[in-house]
């Protein structure tokens, strides 16, 4: 028989939520792009949005789904042979030589460093088959992920195509999830990488043109810059202050630069992590059974303004505890519910809630010893 679920709800604060204005009007500042966001990285939670879900040519900010999954195939140490395509793709270019073999990992920090288009076409025939192999594993990744409005068409963001685009929001989802691979994280926040040329006595070397990170911004850790006619300029990066980490996206922005700087300004000036849950042995639980014997295994953080902590709210769902639990509690479930935790009443974050079985006294224990014992001093075997 299914165990019912029965609710024990307790709320820090329950919020009335009134008329909410746009972020973008409530943040007090205004930036140069068509389309931005700022969400914090850990929660996905948005900061600052403005037009953030508007469809719009991206540009070279593509390449972070090229990258990703070039190192997600597990070939990063194979060798690439590179073809005429992609010697001959225009743009930006790590001026490739038709027939050399360049390892994929090299290509890679080609592609997010220089933003080298003749890489993107290599390091796509390569994990892809082919061009269109390649980005039916975009497209396929873009949808795994949750990137609702995007459709990619080439692994560059050359304008060479109509259906290419995406939005500000769907990008930051983007690289919040690469942002969880380390070897992305480190490639995007390398300011100089130097690779072998084997038809060279000079080695290749590969300046970051993310600008944000080399010299206009301390807390900077990485990103994506990008450009075409079409597009104008596109920029994805990410940055980390006191613990926290944000990402900012703009597209179509003249003055992308200060429009990162602003966002990250304003968002680690107004949000702090603030703590929800802590780890341990969850105290607010008054039922007899559970009572200091369910726990949550690590803290639970939330981005907030200093005005907002009465706007969270923390929700237990525990299992209906069973009559053979009560006898013997291992038979009782190592996760027993689930804490919801919910801001402007919307559930931003679900943990498991642990059930602490050296925590519990098991009575059948003690009369199954008891009865051992007894039984033994009688000279009955306990099996018969």
């Amino acid at each position: 028989m299914r165990n019912k679920v029965f609710y024990i709800y307790i709320a820090m604060t329950i919020a009335v939520m009134g008329f909410m204005p746009s972020l973008a009007k409530a943040s007090g500042f205004s930036v140069s792009a068509r389309g931005a966001v700022l969400i914090d990285q850990d929660t996905g939670r948005i900061l600052y949005e403005k037009n953030a879900n508007q469809k719009m040519r991206i540009a070279s900010i593509t390449k972070i789904m090229t990258a990703i999954l070039a190192i997600e195939s597990g070939e990063m140490n194979q060798d690439v042979k590179v073809s005429k395509k992609a010697v001959y793709t225009e743009g930006s270019s790590l001026y490739l030589k038709e027939g050399e073999k360049v390892k994929l990992e090299d290509l890679v920090y080609g592609l997010m460093l220089r933003s080298g288009n003749d890489a993107a076409v290599a390091i796509a025939e390569h994990v892809g088959g082919s061009l269109d192999g390649f980005v039916y594993l975009m497209n396929k990744k873009a949808e795994e992920i949750g990137m609702k409005n995007t459709h990619f068409a080439n692994p560059h963001g050359l304008d060479d195509h109509e259906n290419h685009y995406s939005t500000a929001y769907d990008m930051a989802i983007l690289m919040k999830y690469a942002m969880h691979n380390p070897e992305f994280k480190k490639i995007s926040g390398t300011k100089v990488y130097h690779a072998d040329d084997p038809d060279s006595e000079w080695e290749r070397t590969w300046r970051n043109k993310n600008r944000l990170l080399t010299e206009k911004y301390e807390y900077c850790t990485g990103g994506k810059t990008g450009f075409t006619k079409r597009a104008k300029r596109t920029l994805v990066t990410t940055a980390a202050k006191d613990g926290q980490h944000l990402i900012a996206v703009t597209l179509n922005a003249p003055d992308d630069w200060n429009d990162h700087i602003t966002m990250y300004n304003y968002g680690f000036s107004h949000y702090d992590q603030m703590l929800v849950l802590e780890k341990g042995t969850i105290k607010d639980i008054s039922d007899s059974f559970y009572k200091g014997k369910v726990y949550i295994k690590s803290d639970v953080e939330y981005p907030l303004a200093s005005n907002e902590k009465e706007n969270m709210r923390v929700e237990y769902q525990l299992l209906k505890p069973q009559k053979d639990w009560k006898k013997k509690s291992s038979h009782t479930p190592d996760i027993v519910g689930k804490a919801l935790i919910y801001f402007n009443e919307k559930n931003v974050r679900t943990v498991p809630i642990y059930f602490n079985h050296g925590a519990s006294k098991d009575t059948s224990s003690w009369i199954d010893l008891f009865q051992e014992v007894f039984l033994a001093g009688l000279g009955v075997r306990i099996d018969g």
